[in-house]
């Protein structure tokens, strides 16, 4: 093979290394031959410039419950490849997977040498995680868009191999990574403050050169008076379902919740099942109350220091759930609660 063409790795987790599902997600790093999975099409869009000489293969349980194994173990595998440039994922908005692919890339590059190049949705956590340490592409929410996010990795990842200057995040197609650089700009700052300033009162969207974040106020509940005497609500974007989701809550992009009595035997894994598209649920399914106190809760009560548990508890999927829906079913439930009697609530989560 010609020298000019680069060697290729790539990271994928359990699933999209064709080992299983959430019953495979505490496999061990693996190494596999050539493509996998995604690493087919991702050799497709390489063409002759490059070739995938292995692929990567790990649990998202296993890299993010036993990282410094996860670490090492994949950190030799990549070197023993001696990879020209390293693509992990894409992970879209997959929490676990996110946050492994993120660490892959800053292990190839900061331990190793070598560009990386990651896909996620913008919205997933890993992000704000890894954006200094890693350059992302943005990616949708699920693998329907895999052809889109490994077109914009392969693009920028054989920029970075080849060692070209990159332009501005917007311009080379990456989430902006917090690094502010001075550059020679032709108009002297007046003129383009004068040109942002035209645009806005013209009702043009101006684009600044300097993105601030935006984040909404929230207005601070008032405390509650006297919790002794309060009746105490318990609500999960875990995904505590019944056993058979009823409901058909969707365990990722959910659209809506439920609401369940508690059992006066309390949450026990025959009656209770986890269904959520982002964590490992077995230590859920095994004791549901790691994930809804009631146990707890109750044995609050018992002791004096809340009025008493609310008789049901809310549940939805948090996982990549657009914020406009999260508002929404919040408001339904925050309604429902107040017309049945609660003064506050304890929200869990993963």
């Amino acid at each position: 093979m010609a020298s000019s063409v680069i060697r290729v790795a790539q990271y994928l987790n359990q699933f999209f290394g064709q080992v299983g599902g959430e019953e495979r997600a505490d496999l061990r790093p693996e190494l596999r031959p050539g493509p996998v999975g995604p690493g087919l099409l991702l050799q497709e869009l390489l063409g002759a410039r490059g070739q995938v000489v292995g692929t990567v293969v790990c649990g998202d349980n296993y890299f993010n419950d036993c990282q410094e194994e996860a670490r090492t173990r994949v950190q030799e595998l990549l070197a023993g490849l001696a990879p020209d440039l390293v693509l992990a994922g894409p992970a879209f908005n997959a929490g676990r997977y996110g946050l492994a692919c993120g660490e892959v890339c800053r292990l190839a590059t900061a331990a190793l040498g070598i560009p990386a190049v990651t896909g996620m949705a913008p919205e997933q956590a890993a992000v704000e995680v890894y954006r200094r340490d890693a350059y992302i592409v943005p990616t949708g929410p699920n693998a329907r868009e895999m052809r889109q996010a490994l077109t914009r990795m392969v693009a920028l990842g054989l920029k970075l191999q080849a060692g070209e200057p990159l332009r501005g995040a917007a311009e080379e197609g990456y989430l902006p990574r917090g690094v502010r650089r001075n550059v020679l700009h032709p108009q002297r700052a007046a003129v383009r403050a004068v040109s942002l300033l035209l645009d806005k009162l013209a009702g043009r969207q101006p684009r600044s050169e300097l993105t601030l974040p935006r984040f909404e106020a929230v207005p601070r509940a008032a405390p509650v008076t006297d919790l002794s005497k309060a009746t105490i609500a318990l609500c999960t974007t875990g995904g505590l379902v019944p056993q058979g989701n009823p409901d058909r809550i969707e365990s990722h992009l959910a659209t809506r919740y439920g609401c369940y009595p508690i059992p006066s035997q309390g949450l026990t894994p025959e009656a209770f099942e986890a269904n959520h598209g982002g964590y490992y649920r077995g230590h859920v399914n095994a004791d549901p109350n790691r994930l809804v106190p009631v146990d707890v809760m109750r044995a609050l009560e018992a002791e004096g220091v809340i009025g008493k548990l609310h008789t049901s508890f809310y549940s939805t999927a948090g996982t990549g759930t657009y914020p406009e829906v999260a508002a929404q079913m919040a408001r339904e439930i925050t309604s429902a609660l107040r017309n049945e009697g609660a003064e506050a609530a304890i929200l869990t989560a993963t």
